[in-house]
């Protein structure tokens, strides 16, 4: 999985970097994992996140809350070929360091694969949800890749 979703090189590296780090450093303990309230067990909306699957991809997560951008201003637009196609555009204000996520620009506009719709989970968010892919997916001027979008309501 790891491979899959950084690619060969970009693994390769990750593994050096590892064992590198390790020879230096000896064995390094568990991490503290951030809490700023977002996962709380009992808390439905973080059950959520942590369940929502990609519709296209069953098995994968849609990641987690440093994934997840509010888009609730959404268009359906042609392209050139006469389909039509879903445009999610970025509408969240939040700060984005408590969620240690990669800033994206409020009026961002991304092309939504309809492989990537989903209304299976429901929402609890009171938002539309896009996750995006990390940078480690990205470069050369292309945007993120869409792992999920998930409608408004419904949970």
């Amino acid at each position: 999985m790891l491979f899959r979703a950084l690619g060969m090189a970009a693994a390769y590296r990750a593994a050096l970097l590892s064992a590198f780090g390790f020879s230096l450093f000896g064995p390094i303990g568990a991490a503290a994992a951030r809490d700023f309230g977002q996962w709380d067990p009992n808390d439905p909306v973080t059950h959520w996140f942590a369940n929502l699957m990609q519709p296209d991809n069953p098995k994968e997560s849609c990641c987690g809350e440093a994934d997840a951008y509010w888009a609730d201003e959404v268009h359906v637009e042609q392209d050139e070929t006469g389909r039509r196609r879903v445009i999610a555009i970025i509408t969240d204000d939040r700060d984005d360091g408590p969620l240690k996520r990669i800033h994206e620009d409020i009026g961002t506009r991304y092309v939504v694969p309809p492989s990537k719709i989903t209304r299976k989970d429901g929402n609890p968010t009171g938002h539309v949800v896009i996750f995006l892919g990390t940078n480690e997916w990205w470069h050369n001027g292309r945007t993120r890749p869409v792992l999920c979008y998930v409608m408004n309501g419904g949970a």
